[in-house]
C-alpha cells in the first residue's frame, strides 16, 4: 500500500500533467483571442473558460481518482475553487492594466502561476478530498 506522501506526490503530479494540458490549451486560446484584437479581459476569459471543462474532466477522473465521487456537488465545489482561483488571476492582469500593461502575455503568465497553484490546493482539499479524509471527519463527530 503506498503511503499517503506517495498518494500526494502522484496526485500533484497528476495535477500538473492536466495542467500543462490545460496551461496549453487555455494560453493558446488567449494567445489567438489576444492576435485577433479581442482584448485582454475577454481574451483571459476566454482562455480559461477552455481549460475549465477540460480541468474537471480530467481531474475528477483522472488526478483524484481516489476522491469523492457525484453529483452536482462536486462541480459546484469546482466551480467556486475555480472562481477564487481565477479571480486572483484577473487581480494580477487588472493591475498591470492599471500601470498601463496591456496585451503582454507575460502578465497572463504569472496570473496562470498564481491560479494553478491555489487551484491545486482547493482542488485537493475542498473538492476532491480523498475518501478516508472524508471518513476521518466523519468518526470526529
Amino acid at each position: 500500500m503506498l503511503s499517503n506522501r506517495a498518494l500526494e506526490i502522484g496526485r500533484l503530479l497528476r495535477f500538473a500533467a492536466v495542467g500543462v494540458l490545460n496551461t496549453a490549451l487555455g494560453y493558446s486560446v488567449i494567445l489567438a483571442c489576444l492576435a485577433l484584437g479581442y482584448g485582454d479581459l475577454p481574451s483571459n476569459a476566454a482562455g480559461y473558460a477552455a481549460g475549465l471543462v477540460l480541468g474537471f474532466v480530467l481531474n475528477s477522473r483522472w488526478t483524484f481518482s481516489d476522491a469523492r465521487r457525484g453529483g452536482a456537488g462536486v462541480a459546484v465545489r469546482y466551480g467556486l475553487c475555480f472562481a477564487v482561483s481565477y479571480s486572483a488571476n484577473l487581480l494580477i492582469v487588472l493591475v498591470a492594466l492599471s500601470f498601463g500593461v496591456t496585451a503582454n502575455p507575460l502578465v497572463h503568465l504569472l496570473g496562470i502561476i498564481v491560479y494553478s497553484v491555489l487551484f491545486y490546493l482547493a482542488s485537493a482539499y475542498v473538492v476532491f478530498r480523498p475518501v478516508e479524509t472524508r471518513n476521518a471527519r466523519k468518526n470526529l463527530k
